[in-house]
């Protein structure tokens, strides 16, 4: 890994910052770092209010969506609410349909079968809506690209309103409305929201209309901080709002849903749980057999039929394990069976690989060879893809720059998804990697290992653990602060871990220091290293070990090294 250690802040800001704070030079300083350089801007981050929420209405089209979404209350239209199958696609509809469901009855909703119907609008979910005298389509997650869709919707008289928060096309579907804070002539404050955040502002609208105050519509904030932690949005500004709430929610009141998911955690959730044991429990539905399992699995009241359905999930993401696991050696073997030159790509095919796992496998796979990734399988008649990215390099404009070779494509920098047919396979994938070598920068190719600050032992005081757990919720653009210490020598404690020592177990000190026990997962090789008389550095984020009662400070290794 690539250790890089973030510039020194600004020395004046930390000390004005510091003497208005009186929370220590070393909070100030990851506070600066993080941008946060006056008394109100670090208030307002330790102390996240749900006044600080934009008004909905400052999103484009807002207020067209929802007179049209009254005028179909009021004239007894019938509505579908339309998503995507994964996490936030099926949280963003779970939310809406639930709101709008308590208020009005005739309300529906669409998930896309994601290997009949694929990914995003679809003509059958249209042609559901048609035969069921709909007249109203509000599709979440996904729309924004949909003009020949919308245009099909238009002949049969049904409206469509798009709520959607990825990269717009050079056209913008010719729909009632279309949210999307990504949308160039859209002004409104924050554009980082995911699907589900996107929902949200709409029910915050409607709710405004309905003398509903923001208080009155936090039941649904734990939908969305699910959301916020499955699609890897920054949790900055009002993500960082939203998210702070639904945890809360989650920890305290969920829906039975949600609760029926997190019913053996004895510990209060935070946003990593949510990515690990939520996410990928909501989104096995949507791989493995339907996303309206996980839609209704959240939308349910009851807690029994809610632990039924979470039971059937539970066996969902057990089988996605085994086959994400099975489809990974594939993959790695059919990597290594290339004796091909160096690549700035990995990109794998085979046609009988599950469509519902390719992109967690993609996932894998970035991790071990940390290259931009594609992997296919043969979905009907075309080839579907996910990609996948390394940090600070744009996978969209990539696959934007193959784009005469694809059929469709769509998603974010890091992560997206396409089709193409497969006569056009080899080409695309020449040309993909033509665009990556001739546009990385080849520092990417190696992990990089972002460090806040060196501190040395002594720092690590009980208060300053218990301000640093404030700068929680963690995730983009506000990761958990990783610290550097030189020095450090083994006290003899040192040892692997886990099956085959595959982890580094270590209690360490500096300069006769009292020792500290850290952890290190996947960093069993390391051992060596750090035993006898040597002299080390560690990167670590600070964590809280609970042995049989005990609560203690530890050091969630980073890397170790030898050399600094």
């Amino acid at each position: 890994m690539r250790w890089t250690v973030k510039p020194v802040p600004d020395q004046n800001l930390v000390d004005t910052l510091n003497a208005e704070l009186g929370a220590g030079e070393l909070v100030s300083r990851l506070l600066v770092q993080r941008g946060i350089t006056t008394f109100e801007e670090a208030r307002r981050f330790f102390r996240p209010s749900l006044d600080q929420l934009h008004d909905p209405f400052l999103m484009k089209d807002m207020d067209k969506a929802i007179v049209r979404i009254e005028e179909a209350i009021r004239n007894e239209e019938n509505i579908l609410v339309f998503g995507d199958y994964d996490v936030d696609g099926t949280t963003a509809v779970s939310l809406l349909y639930s709101f709008l469901s308590s208020i009005y009855p005739n309300v529906a909703c669409y998930i896309p079968d994601r290997y009949e119907e694929g990914y995003g609008v679809s003509i059958q979910g249209i042609d559901f809506a048609a035969d069921n005298d709909i007249s109203l389509i509000i599709a979440l997650d996904c729309g924004i690209k949909a003009i020949d869709k919308v245009a099909y919707a238009k002949e049969k008289g049904i409206d469509f309103i798009i709520g959607d928060h990825h990269r717009p096309g050079d056209q913008l579907p010719d729909a009632v409305a279309v949210l999307d804070p990504k949308r160039e002539d859209c002004n409104y404050p924050y554009d980082e929201l995911c699907g589900c955040g996107v929902a949200f502002k709409i029910v915050q609208g409607l709710g405004g209309k309905l003398g509903l105050g923001i208080e009155d519509l936090m039941p649904y904030l734990d939908l969305v901080a699910t959301a916020i932690a499955a699609d890897i949005v920054p949790i900055t500004g009002e993500n960082r709002v939203l998210a702070w709430y639904g945890l809360r929610i989650i920890n305290s009141s969920p829906r039975p849903g949600i609760k029926a998911l997190t019913n053996q955690m004895q510990r209060e959730f935070t946003m990593t749980d949510v990515v690990f044991i939520i996410a990928p429990r909501i989104n096995a539905a949507g791989r493995m057999k339907h996303g309206l399992h996980a839609v209704n699995l959240m939308i349910e009241q009851d807690l029994d039929q809610a632990m039924q359905f979470a039971a059937e999930i539970e066996q969902y993401n057990a089988d996605r394990k085994d086959l994400d696991e099975k489809i990974t050696l594939e993959a790695l073997e059919q990597i290594r069976e290339k004796s091909e030159e160096e690549r700035y790509t990995t990109v794998v095919y085979n046609e009988l690989w599950h469509k519902g796992v390719i992109g967690i496998v993609a996932s894998r796979l970035t991790e071990t060879y940390y290259r931009p990734t594609l992997v296919f399988t043969k979905s009907g008649d075309k080839l579907a893809a996910s990609a996948r990215s390394v940090k600070d390099f744009d996978v969209y404009n990539a696959l934007q720059a193959c784009e005469d070779f694809i059929e469709q494509f769509g998603g974010h920098k890091y992560a997206a998804g396409l089709t193409l047919l497969e006569q056009q396979y080899e080409a695309f994938k020449k040309k993909f990697e033509e665009v990556v070598a001739e546009t990385i920068d080849k520092r990417l190719l190696t992990p990089e290992l972002s460090i806040d600050t060196v501190i040395d032992f002594e720092e690590i005081t009980p208060k300053f653990y218990r301000i640093l757990k404030q700068f929680a919720p963690f995730g983009p653009g506000n990761p958990s602060p990783v610290f550097m210490t030189t020095g450090l020598r083994d006290t003899g404690y040192a040892k692997g871990v886990g099956q085959d020592g595959k982890h580094l177990k270590i209690k360490v000190t500096q300069n006769g220091s009292t020792a500290i026990d850290g952890i290190g997962f996947g960093l069993g090789d390391k051992l060596p290293d750090i035993t006898g008389r040597n002299v080390f550095a560690a990167a670590y984020a600070l964590d809280e070990n609970e042995w049989q009662g005990r609560v203690s400070l530890q050091l969630k290794l980073k890397d170790v090294r030898l050399d600094f």
